[in-house]
């Protein structure tokens, strides 16, 4: 696979990255994403420190992280449980 030489700027620091062309639109957007919720947070609470600035979007991002995990964890226990009864309701037909 072909890795792209990229610079990905966040906060007002630029990072040397090499990625892959397939994941260089996804590292791209989380750049993005990345940015966004530090204007977000430095125009809510009046900061200027990037590293508390920083700080608040990965603690943000985990608690995001956290969530979506516990979202998927239910969902596979609910898909795993309609696999059973699918299952079982076969076995009982044949």
């Amino acid at each position: 696979m072909e890795t792209l030489a990229i610079r990905l700027k966040i906060g007002d620091r630029e990072y040397p990255m090499r990625v892959t062309q397939e994941d260089e639109a996804k590292i791209r957007h989380a750049g993005k994403l990345i940015n966004e919720k530090l204007r977000k947070y430095k125009s809510e609470f009046g900061l200027d420190d990037n590293q508390d600035l920083l700080a608040m979007v990965a603690f943000d991002c985990m608690v995001e992280s956290l969530e979506t995990n516990a979202v998927n964890q239910e969902d596979s226990e609910h898909i795993r449980a309609s696999i059973a009864h699918i299952n079982s309701l076969l076995s009982k037909a044949i």
